[in-house]
């Protein structure tokens, strides 16, 4: 009898014990569950991206590697991020001018690694009125080629040169340091190939350019996510 009293307390405890167990290990998934949805919303649903916010990725694009080299920077692709109908879009200078969601953005840079930046003092300087005046200057280069010789002028537009403008004319705030394309180094056979495609012997070393690295680092920005 007591054998029998053994046995039937020993179930009960077996079978408690296992829909802990079972508990637990839902509450693990669900947790995980609640995990993996943050994850997979990315970054377009976290509140800290703001409109105006440049971003930044290694491109895979042709030219991507003799940018790298010439300029010494990871980055090679930049693009400003605007918000629309709740969705994020990055309008960028590629063939043509632009705007793409920033998922498919994202994916076609190296190993979807991204870095988003902000103006310091984007809350103050970045009233409405400056944001529309941003988008209609963006709204006059929409359509516009790529800017295969990285020349100085409103005919062609590359990435960050694209973003320098509408920064500049929209708020009068110069992001990266303007240089000649004589101060990069354009040693590497790589990029001497490349100089050599575009412009063949009359190489325009004093043509103005303004590089991805040069707003990456400017000081006027702070880094506000990545991966």
């Amino acid at each position: 009898m007591k054998t029998k009293h053994l046995l039937l307390l020993l179930s009960i405890l077996f079978i408690s014990s296992c829909k802990m167990n079972i508990k637990q290990e839902g509450r693990a998934r669900s947790l995980e569950g609640n995990k993996s949805t943050k994850e997979s919303v990315g970054i377009t649903g976290h509140k800290v991206i703001k409109d105006g916010d440049i971003i930044f990725q290694t491109s895979l694009s042709a030219q991507s590697k003799a940018i790298q080299l010439a300029t010494k920077s990871k980055y090679s692709h930049c693009g400003i991020i605007y918000k629309s109908n709740d969705k994020y879009y990055v309008f960028e200078a590629v063939q043509p001018v632009k705007s793409v969601p920033l998922e498919k953005w994202i994916a076609r840079g190296k190993d979807r690694h991204y870095i988003i930046k902000r103006l310091k003092e984007a809350d103050k300087i970045f009233t409405p009125q400056i944001l529309h005046k941003m988008k209609q200057i963006g709204e006059s280069f929409k359509g516009k080629s790529y800017d295969l010789t990285f020349e100085w002028s409103d005919e062609k537009m590359y990435c960050s040169e694209l973003i320098w403008k509408i920064y500049q004319r929209a708020s009068g705030v110069e992001i990266g340091k303007l240089e000649r394309l004589r101060d990069f180094d354009l040693t590497n056979d790589i990029v001497r190939s490349k100089l050599n495609q575009r412009y063949g012997k009359n190489i325009p070393l004093d043509e103005i350019v303004i590089s991805p690295k040069a707003i990456f680092e400017s000081e006027l920005l702070e880094t506000v996510m990545g991966n």
